[in-house]
């Protein structure tokens, strides 16, 4: 499978802990996901979870659909897209990368707010010393400061595991870094055209800008993990319902293997 990736994009990832991937989608592509998700965020099927609906005070910071996939069938081919799966299996060096979830996220337009500074890796219900999960986020609408691209801080992801942030009231997760570690670490505006996207480790700080436009930013992430990760007991979500123990592997027909190693 050929993908974008070069090595520049795979030594800046493991250096910094994210990367822009420029190009990721072509035209015809992009109209078809775009088609997609637009129709995912607005079916009312019971398998994908909405975080909140319109007027809560989650839905004012992301308007969040999570496994999409799962009530619209034309979701699969994006969520499972190989050449997303390959690049991230090529960034982290893992043998086998698996699928965890996917979800739509759409700023809202005039009444948004930021996406406070955080990592993702506490929100998820995996054991501690286990890393290298990522994220790919795809940008369906050009995103700039204006109407919330997103920032990172570099070389953050290796500070490791450090607190989840309540994003309707946000503590400053800069707080939690012990001995100045980031004090020459200025945070990097990531501007993405349409059908481009950034991957992110897990543990990398980063932030989203409010959308000040009068049309909702638009974007798909897909959250991939290496193989043999092990599940912590913790409530969440996606693993909700499959009873699992503490310590299985994560695995099985909601969390295929999308890239092996030594595949083409």
């Amino acid at each position: 499978m050929t993908t974008p990736i070069t090595q520049d994009h795979i030594d800046f990832y493991r250096e910094n802990g994210f990367v822009k991937v420029d190009n990721m989608l072509n035209a015809e592509e992009l109209e078809l996901l775009r088609e997609y998700l637009e129709e995912a965020m607005q079916t009312t099927g019971d398998r994908s979870v909405q975080t909140d609906k319109q007027g809560g005070l989650y839905y004012r910071v992301l308007n969040q659909k999570v496994n999409t996939w799962r009530d619209h069938a034309g979701m699969g081919k994006f969520s499972f897209h190989e050449r997303f799966a390959q690049s991230a299996l090529q960034l982290t060096g893992a043998d086998k990368i698996r699928f965890f979830h996917d979800h739509g996220l759409w700023k809202m337009p005039n009444d948004s707010k930021p996406t406070p500074w955080h990592q993702d890796t506490p929100y998820w219900p995996i054991n501690e010393a286990e890393q290298g999960m990522l994220s790919i986020w795809i940008a369906l609408d050009d995103v700039n400061e204006k109407n919330g691209c997103m920032a990172f801080i570099p070389k953050s992801h290796k500070l490791g595991k450090l607190h989840g942030i309540d994003f309707l009231d946000p503590q400053n997760i800069f707080d939690y870094v012990e001995g100045g570690q980031l004090d020459d670490r200025k945070p990097v505006v990531v501007p993405l055209k349409a059908g481009s996207c950034t991957f992110h480790n897990g543990l990398t700080f980063h932030y989203a800008h409010a959308n000040e436009t009068d049309r909702p930013r638009r974007a798909l992430a897909i959250i991939y993990m290496p193989d043999d990760i092990t599940f912590s007991g913790a409530n969440h979500t996606i693993t909700s319902g499959l009873n699992l123990e503490k310590g299985d592997v994560l695995k099985g027909p909601l969390f295929p293997v999308l890239a092996v190693r030594g595949d083409s």
